[in-house]
């Protein structure tokens, strides 16, 4: 792909050399997700180990990066089920990190600010039908970490983000 680009470039072919680097750069976000992939826990709590059949790795060029899923438990109405989302070049993260930076913006009542293996996350309560449930989001730089656990206390989605390598996957992102 590289050769394309440089060869459409060479020829003065600007919109076939910019598609070449596009599909290239859209190549090296799927190998970065898939590393990520790699990293995530295989387990997560006693819901049981990673459904890696749902495992997904998407990229999508333009405006979003890759999208990296993997959920957690066997399903179904009597089981809690963990879905851990990463997304690279998240249009998320901006107004999460004015939340984290400036608590008094968005802070408070239903949404929490707490530490996540040293780094900064926003945990939200979402009432369903009287039952609370919790999301917590990390942004690493453009990269958003989200992590849904219906069912699950905010210590407990607390303490499963903890088992996310979070240092390893900003070394990717960065």
């Amino acid at each position: 792909m590289a050769s394309d680009a440089r060869t459409a470039y060479a020829a003065g072919k600007l919109e076939d050399a910019r598609f070449a680097m596009q599909q290239m750069l859209q190549e090296i976000d799927l190998a970065v997700g898939k590393e990520i992939l790699k990293l995530l826990p295989t387990k997560m709590a006693d819901t049981g180990a990673a459904n890696t059949t749902k495992d997904n790795v998407t990229a999508a060029s333009g405006f979003i990066g890759v999208t990296i899923h993997r959920e957690y438990g066997k399903g179904g109405f009597d089981t809690k089920t963990i879905n851990l989302d990463v997304i690279t070049n998240s249009p998320m993260t901006t107004s999460i990190n004015a939340i984290l930076s400036l608590p008094f913006i968005g802070a408070g009542g239903d949404q929490k600010i707490v530490k996540v293996n040293g780094y900064k996350a926003l945990i939200q309560k979402n009432s369903d039908n009287g039952v609370d449930n919790y999301d917590l989001q990390l942004p690493l730089n453009n990269t958003l970490i989200t992590l849904k656990a219906p069912g699950f206390t905010q210590d407990q989605v607390i303490k499963l983000a903890s088992t996310i390598p979070v240092s390893d996957i900003a070394k990717l992102v960065q």
